[in-house]
């Protein structure tokens, strides 16, 4: 099974759920490298953010099945803080030391540069070299989004994107080059590098603003996870009540 949804009861009992339907456990073993990437784009707490008790719960599903090195990874796009401010406030200076996992802010580290002339919105980019040495769990919320229709996993790729190259425009935003055309920017983002493994947090859900607004009502209530992430962000849409058919990055029409 490439992607799988659970009901959420707690994120120490649904989070190994959804990941031992994908056997996720036999992907573990295989790898020495892991990069838990959570989606801290503010220092707003959870459901605007990935609670680090999700966090909590994939590094424990990973001790139990392998050996590898984990590590949390953000780049805050906050315009007015930067990442270990966003990593203090909401939790996770003090999930680091009760796990003893590294904390790697995105925003600060060497890059790598790409090149896909096939790719016309990103030809060229720049990446942290950290994303091509790990396998890379990203571990978005379920929200709708003001621009991008809804974000989930695909969109949280961005936080990736070093500011020295992606930050100009609207309103001083850390990755604000992917504001414009934001379809394609995803879609070329995610040509990429795009996550190896997702579990989404859709405990709650946004029903109108990735920055806050309305929860859901009822909550979502569930967690899903997958291997491919267009079918786990196309799952998402559908739990916000939305067509994936109408959100163009999760559309299989090109235009990267």
């Amino acid at each position: 099974m490439t992607c799988a949804t659970v009901d959420f009861l707690s994120y120490a009992d649904s989070v190994p759920q959804a990941l031992d339907a994908v056997n996720a456990a036999a992907l573990f073993q295989a790898v020495s490298a892991v990069l838990i990437k959570p989606n801290l784009v503010t220092p707003s707490p959870h459901p605007v953010t990935t609670s680090p008790e999700c966090c909590a719960a994939l590094i424990a599903y990973i001790r139990s099945c392998s050996n590898a090195h984990i590590v949390i990874a953000e780049g805050s796009g906050d315009p007015d803080c930067d990442t270990w401010h966003v990593f203090d406030v909401l939790g996770y200076l003090k999930l680091s030391v009760t796990y003893g996992v590294e904390l790697i802010d995105l925003n600060e580290v060497p890059l790598q540069r790409l090149q896909d002339e096939a790719c016309m919105r990103f030809p060229e980019m720049y990446l942290p070299e950290v994303a091509f040495t790990h396998f890379v769990v990203s571990v978005p919320v379920l929200k709708v989004h003001s621009l991008a229709g809804m974000t989930g996993t695909l969109k949280n790729m961005v936080g990736l994107a070093p500011p020295e190259y992606y930050s100009h425009g609207s309103g001083g935003w850390k990755k604000s080059a992917f504001h414009r055309d934001i379809h394609r920017a995803i879609k070329g983002l995610n040509r990429y590098r795009t996550p190896d493994l997702t579990v989404m947090d859709a405990s709650v859900g946004l029903a109108e603003f990735h920055l806050g607004g309305r929860r859901c009502e009822p909550p979502v209530g569930k967690v899903l996870a997958g291997l491919d992430p267009v079918q786990v962000d196309r799952q998402g849409a559908a739990l916000l009540g939305l067509d994936w058919r109408s959100i163009s990055h999760l559309r299989d029409d090109g235009g990267v």
